[in-house]
């Protein structure tokens, strides 16, 4: 079987590393907020290009911070809107109701997968007051367009770049292409912990020092709560684990860009379509998805040939119970997508013989 993602292969390319890391964090005796998460963030920081990055434990957590310290600078209150794609991972959504703002669903553009530039004017109102991009299956959003859109109407602009790390846009990495960026380390990201794990960057000296506040209980010393906080803090191991793979972060890059490439070149189906890809430095390729009419039979057919793949995402948040409230909303180019896509195996551990193998096999169905 070829599966979809080997994380214990990936992961066993810096074994050593990763093992040596995680005892050095476990003799010293501190495991919470300090030197190795120290030392992360700098360098991811300096990886990315910002200023600042804060260590958060997830993804999500990022995201909620973002946004709920924007409400503590007064930047956004209750009932503020927020345009988000609408085929996008529901956690980009859950951040913005989380913080009791509204998310403003807007088609993506059908070949990219990402939000559609032309159709956010029209649902700015006077109550907007961000754009959420997301950065979906790895390929950078349109974030020159965006950010124009959003200086014209005074908006901040969030990246969800959960599943771009070392993406790049005009030069530029993502977690520096708008305000502040939100980034995931679960463990099948591009830069995986080996548990939970997430943080903010940002190049706002302000806001990056409540974001810091607002995960450590609403403090900056302890026992003194500034915020009604919570507790979002990346721990010591996970960072330790983080400053091993985020060296060979952009070595990952390129091997996911080979298998991706492999594909590109070799897939001759007329019942397929392929990603469109805006630049080569555009795209780290988290996931490779394509598109059929004919999904639920190629997926099967791949799995009696031993091959593994994933459907990201089935369900479109307006479908979701959690979002009952849009169920009879209609967005035809999201459901679309939704309804044919289909990732196949792609990681920096996928051989380019299987990959070959599953090039062949669809070649043939």
């Amino acid at each position: 079987m070829i599966p979809f993602l080997d994380l214990k292969a990936i992961n066993a390319q810096y074994a050593d590393e990763l093992k040596e890391a995680c005892a050095k964090v476990i003799d010293s005796g501190w495991y919470i907020q300090g030197e190795e998460c120290d030392a992360f963030e700098d360098e991811f920081a300096k990886y990315c290009g910002a200023k600042h990055a804060i260590g958060v434990a997830n993804g999500l957590d990022a995201l909620i911070l973002i946004f709920r310290a924007y409400k503590e600078l007064g930047v956004m209150a209750d009932g503020d809107e927020v345009i988000v794609p609408a085929n996008t991972y529901i956690a980009s959504i859950l951040a913005i109701s989380e913080n009791g703002l509204v998310p403003i669903l807007v088609e993506p553009n059908i070949e990219t997968y990402n939000l559609d530039y032309t159709k956010i004017e029209e649902k700015i109102t006077s109550k907007t007051k961000a754009i959420l991009a997301v950065h979906l299956y790895g390929q950078a959003a349109e974030m020159g367009r965006i950010n124009a859109i959003a200086k014209k109407y005074d908006l901040k602009v969030i990246e969800d770049s959960a599943q771009a790390h070392g993406a790049i846009y005009n030069g530029v990495k993502t977690g520096c292409l708008g305000d502040a960026s939100g980034f995931s380390f679960y463990p099948g990201k591009n830069l995986g912990a080996l548990g939970d794990g997430g943080a903010v960057t940002t190049n706002d000296n302000e806001l990056a020092d409540v974001i810091r506040a607002l995960g450590n209980y609403g403090s900056k010393i302890k026992y003194e709560n500034i915020y009604k906080g919570t507790n979002s803090r990346l721990d010591e191991i996970q960072a330790a684990m983080l400053r091993v793979k985020l060296r060979y972060l952009d070595n990952e890059i390129e091997r996911r860009r080979e298998v991706a490439n492999y594909y590109l070149d070799n897939i001759i189906n007329e019942n397929i379509i392929l990603p469109k890809v805006m630049q080569q430095e555009n795209h780290v390729w988290h996931l490779f998805v394509i598109r059929t009419e004919k999904r639920t039979q190629l997926q099967k057919y791949l799995m009696d040939n031993g091959i593994q793949t994933l459907i990201h995402y089935p369900i479109p948040p307006h479908k979701q119970t959690a979002y009952k409230e849009w169920t009879e909303k209609e967005f035809e180019i999201t459901e679309s997508i939704h309804n044919t896509v289909l990732s196949l195996p792609i990681s920096s551990t996928t051989s380019i013989g299987d990959v070959k193998y599953i090039v062949d096999k669809i070649n043939k169905h």
